[in-house]
């Protein structure tokens, strides 16, 4: 079985189109029909995230901590109990390709416990020109880059628990993951192959992820996009 895990806090306005692309994902035909268990982890949600995850698809557990490393944990430890032999990642502002776990698994059988993807961006909304010209000129969307990205993230789960899987972190839980993976020997593939368009949402949840990066360089004129983010 495959598990893609995706932390939600109030993400009624975004999770459906991000669960669906996943279940197209999982219906890929070279997947082979293989199990793939979507579950979106309910992390203190007062809307109605469940109800249109489950409506869409996925399956749902609340948990209730305000934490995204928290809330990946959770969900990778219950995809883990459940048989999963993969674990893929992405959050609810993003939207994954119809063969992004193939990808990933391809990947894996080439000798990968774990793969970062790349990102672009779908929706550029709430900023100018000038930051769209900086993304384009500075972010590496190619082979051996090294961006870490929770939306964009897979590893085995045998990698995962040999290094005890994601930190309770507010945020940078998915580079300190894959520091824990570098650090134990682990190969990872810097890879450019498994696409995901996500969000330059200016309402981000995590404080010092992607869209908390951006609205900094958008403030402060800091224009370097760091390697992980």
């Amino acid at each position: 079985m495959i598990s893609v895990v995706v932390p939600a806090h109030n993400e009624e306005k975004l999770v459906g189109p991000c669960v669906e692309s996943i279940v197209r994902a999982a219906r890929h035909a070279q997947l082979n029909q293989e199990e793939v268990l979507v579950l979106v982890v309910l992390d203190h949600c007062t809307d109605s995230t469940g109800p249109i995850a489950e409506a869409c698809g996925a399956t749902t557990f609340a948990v209730s901590a305000r934490n995204v490393g928290h809330a990946r944990a959770a969900g990778a430890q219950a995809a883990i109990e459940g048989g999963a032999r993969w674990l893929a990642f992405t959050d609810c502002d993003s939207v994954v390709a119809p063969d992004w776990l193939v990808t990933q698994l391809a990947l894996g059988a080439q000798g990968a416990d774990a793969v970062c993807g790349t990102v672009c961006v779908g929706d550029w909304a709430g900023y100018g020109s000038n930051m769209q010209r900086h993304f384009a000129a500075t972010y590496f969307d190619v082979d051996d880059h090294r961006h870490v990205h929770g939306a964009n993230l897979g590893v085995s789960a045998a990698a995962y628990r040999r290094v005890g899987g994601f930190q309770h972190l507010p945020c940078g839980e998915d580079v300190a993951l894959v520091q824990a993976l570098q650090d134990a020997g682990a190969v990872v593939a810097w890879s450019a192959a498994p696409r995901v368009s996500t969000s330059a949402r200016t309402d981000f949840r995590a404080p010092r992820g992607f869209g908390a990066t951006l609205q900094r360089i958008e403030q402060e004129g800091a224009w370097v996009l760091p390697m992980a983010a």
